[in-house]
């Protein structure tokens, strides 16, 4: 790519910040017209949110301004790539999505959209496709080598469903095959494929695995989602109330870079609201039975008791293990709570604010980004915050 077609590109970024939106948007519409076939790769309730438009523009965004240095958007780039793999996105559909992208600059910038224009993004789509699918190959190389590793979809079959809670189902997944399940990282999600007959769609959603490996199964703790009658939701609701014991799901490997490094062994802060502490769990797990000398300050919020799931369990690794305080907010309980109200740091936060911790925080973007400030402006280092955000990443908040 030449320094001028660079210029072009960039030349390109106070468009897209102000209409980005409306870029990916006419994209998707484009893309989904042409090839309805990516409607099963896609979650269709992220494309009636406008979460899915909003992380594409952004992404294209921040491609165009660090053009001439990609390799800068490498944390972001592995970030797609799991999440890509755990859909099955193979090289081949980066084609598809690179004629509709060029198109729909084409056609929404007008006469703007110059040829020495278009052919520069080509250009760089061309080296970001290239960037992308080389490394989800990688990544889906990676799974292979693993002791029961695949790629694409694997049926497995729901051994327990057990109700954690008035909102939350735990679904334990094994292997139709009976053979090993992969391992992964304590953190780590896996997507799950059911046919919707309400859309007349194949839909993909992706659950945190809620349990430590174990080599036996996975965990999935799913929330039902009240009144969900639009594609957002649909899914889980599915789980709930057509899911039993004994019926067949589709799972794609574990994915995801909101891990738990195990080789750390500093305190560890974990901060969650509502069906967010199911990536915890797996770390909470994983540490009170591989490293139960670690101190563990575990900060979770919900509306009240009824629908605080796995309170049995916290209990029990309470007693067992001196090292883990916990601290539960209810804002609406039912009888007495150990803190009423929201998530407050600064209520505890001689307990929060400790040297040489790690934080990890799981739950609805506005609840990441507010602790997440309060963490900085205490003087926590950024680099010790890791936080997931469920669904398409919308913050922005390590850069």
């Amino acid at each position: 790519m030449t320094a001028d077609q660079q210029q072009l590109v960039k030349a390109t970024v106070p468009v897209l910040k102000e209409h980005g939106v409306l870029l990916t948007t006419h994209f998707y519409n484009r893309m989904f017209t042409h090839n309805p076939e990516l409607k099963h790769l896609f979650n269709m309730g992220n494309q009636v949110n406008g979460k899915q438009q909003t992380a594409l523009a952004m992404a294209v965004l921040a491609y165009a301004e660090h053009i001439d240095n990609p390799a800068v958007l490498m944390p972001v780039i592995d970030s797609i790539g799991h999440k890509h793999t755990s859909l099955s996105i193979r090289a081949e559909h980066y084609a598809i999505v690179g004629k509709h992208l060029l198109a729909s600059i084409a056609e929404v910038l007008g006469d703007a959209a110059t040829p020495a224009l278009l052919d520069a993004w080509a250009i760089a789509y061309q080296q970001l496709a290239g960037i992308m699918s080389g490394h989800e190959q990688s990544l889906y190389n990676k799974q292979l080598e693993k002791n029961g590793g695949w790629t694409g979809w694997k049926p497995f079959m729901v051994k327990q469903k057990v109700q954690e809670s008035a909102e939350i189902t735990s679904f334990y997944l094994h292997p139709v095959d009976k053979g090993p399940v992969a391992d992964f990282q304590p953190g780590q999600y896996i997507s799950l494929r059911l046919f919707l007959p309400e859309l007349n769609l194949l839909q993909p959603r992706q659950y945190s695995i809620s349990c430590a490996p174990n080599g036996q199964y996975y965990r999935i703790s799913v929330k039902r989602e009240a009144g969900a009658s639009h594609p957002d939701g649909m899914i889980s609701n599915r789980l709930h109330d057509h899911i039993g014991e004994g019926d067949i799901v589709e799972l794609s490997a574990p994915a995801g870079t909101f891990t738990l490094d195990p080789g750390n062994e500093r305190p560890k802060v974990f901060i969650s609201g509502g069906v967010g502490q199911t990536p915890l769990m797996a770390m909470l797990e994983t540490l009170s039975a591989k490293q139960p000398d670690t101190a563990i300050t575990w900060v979770h919020g919900c509306r009240n008791e009824s629908v605080h799931a796995f309170k049995e369990q916290l209990a029990t690794i309470a007693d067992n293990h001196q090292n883990f305080n916990p601290h539960i907010f209810y804002d609406q309980p039912e009888v007495k709570a150990q803190y009423t109200g929201w998530v407050e740091l600064s209520t505890i936060k001689q307990e929060v604010l400790q040297a040489d911790a790690d934080y990890y925080i799981c739950g609805p973007a506005p609840f990441i980004a507010k602790h997440y400030g309060f963490l900085v402006e205490n003087g926590v280092d950024t680099a010790s915050i890791h936080f997931e955000e469920f669904g398409p990443a919308s913050l922005q908040l390590n850069n």
